[in-house]
């Protein structure tokens, strides 16, 4: 996937958590008394692969982030972090690696290369000679950076592709990598894998160190996939989280059903103990997917925090998977949403201009006073895949009318379609919980 997540609130609760985690979790001085370039290597001893940084065992507590405050990753317990692409519109890869060092935080940086699904031509000899040189240029830059783990070469450019030269293309960029920056390691990240993806990377891209595998609800099957074929190499997994809108049923027009924000925490905590946590031979490495927010089919699919800055139970299971205890103040627990006295799975058909109750179910583990925030939204038409960016889908205002806390009257649009009620639960302390409803409007 692809970030396009905005930029995130700090919030003074954030600060505070920083300040303790300094004094509880300590991660060393990565950076204190680093001027310049620090080795990284993949190294094998007894049958088991790590990643060595300055000739250190180097585990990683990542996450996949880009345009959010990396203070507040720290925070948590993160110390390291990957993109998607070397700069972004809002800050160059030199201001991101120093912004990274500042919290003693590593980055695995992504060099973003074509991909057959916008159009590139991979037999296009001239182009990809260009594309190889855009690559030297961007290694150039960050190569000596402290603050530089491993380099990714293509984000999931398996995903719909037809021309294996792609892999030719990325083998030749690691060549050029190990030649000019003999201190970091290279891998592309896949979408998923197979015997037959495994098999190609090998025979087109032998020169890459590691492979990086991206997964989401079906990285519970991961180590059994790996074990059914034999694989006995070093791998990242460099996305899972939520369940993909892929992966879950639908309604019967078509509409995905997302999780609530509780359900997807444990979803998390699943995912880690069952895919991450479990392979000590050969996993070198794993980066959670989002530590921000993005729309995605909706606006709270995949990010681990509200558009507002709010994070969600997500973040807190992974400040328990890091550090081994979870926070001091919790985040609000959804336990059910219904509308019409239906939830998501009933495929809730409601007539135009009609008004129906709806409830959320929820507590905070902390007492904490909660307040709550209901929309409606148009169903989002987005086909993009892997990610591509998503225009949000205009909130219709003016529907809904507060009953009591938790319950509201919601009044159905007068247009007949597909629609989506969200509501969003908050503990006033930065952190909140959702859910949300489709539902179709029809004559």
């Amino acid at each position: 996937m692809i970030t396009n997540n905005r930029t995130m609130t700090k919030m003074k609760i954030i600060t505070i958590l920083a300040l303790a985690f300094a004094c509880t979790f300590p991660v060393g001085p990565l950076f204190a008394s680093e001027g310049g370039v620090v080795p990284v290597e993949v190294v094998e001893k007894d049958g088991r692969y790590q990643l060595l940084r300055g000739g250190q065992p180097f585990t990683v507590n990542g996450a996949g982030l880009e345009f959010s405050d990396i203070s507040v990753f720290a925070a948590h317990g993160g110390n390291s972090i990957r993109t998607w692409r070397t700069d972004n519109a809002q800050f160059t890869g030199q201001e991101l690696l120093d912004e990274a060092a500042r919290h003693n935080v590593m980055v695995g940086l992504c060099i973003e290369i074509a991909r057959e699904r916008h159009g590139f031509d991979y037999d296009d000899e001239a182009a990809v000679a260009a594309q190889l040189e855009y690559a030297r240029g961007e290694v150039l830059k960050y190569k000596d950076h402290p603050a530089l783990l491993f380099w990714i070469i293509g984000n999931e450019p398996n995903l719909h592709f037809e021309n294996p030269k792609v892999f030719d293309a990325i083998n030749e960029i690691s060549e050029m990598i190990h030649e000019v920056d003999g201190n970091h390691p290279t891998t592309t990240a896949l979408a998923g894998i197979d015997a037959s993806l495994a098999g190609l990377m090998e025979e087109r891209a032998p020169d890459l160190d590691f492979l990086s595998i991206q997964m989401y609800g079906d990285i519970v099957n991961l180590p059994r996939y790996l074990d059914e074929m034999g694989f006995d190499k070093p791998y990242m997994v460099t996305e899972w989280g939520a369940i993909g809108h892929w992966e879950v049923p639908k309604t019967s027009w078509g509409a995905p059903i997302e999780q609530n924000s509780s359900d997807k925490a444990a979803n998390y905590l699943k995912s880690y103990q069952v895919a991450i946590g479990s392979d000590e031979r050969y996993l070198i490495g794993s980066y959670v997917f989002l530590w921000g927010q993005k729309q995605e089919r909706t606006p709270t699919w995949y990010g681990m925090f509200l558009e507002d800055g709010s994070g969600t139970e997500a973040v807190d299971v992974m400040e328990y998977v890091w550090t081994g205890s979870w926070p001091e103040n919790r985040s609000p627990q959804i336990r059910s949403m219904t509308l019409d006295a239906r939830e998501a799975l009933q495929n809730v058909v409601l007539d135009p201009a009609a008004t129906y109750e709806a409830r959320v179910e929820s507590e905070d583990p902390d007492g904490d006073a909660l307040t709550y925030k209901w929309e409606v939204m148009h169903e989002s038409e987005a086909t993009q895949t892997g990610g591509d960016r998503e225009e949000i889908p205009p909130v219709i205002s003016g529907l809904i009318t507060e009953k009591a806390p938790g319950l509201v009257d919601v009044k159905t649009p007068e247009e007949p379609g597909a629609y989506r009620l969200f509501v969003y639960v908050y503990d006033g302390k930065g952190h909140a919980g959702h859910a949300n409803i489709p539902f179709y409007v029809e004559e």
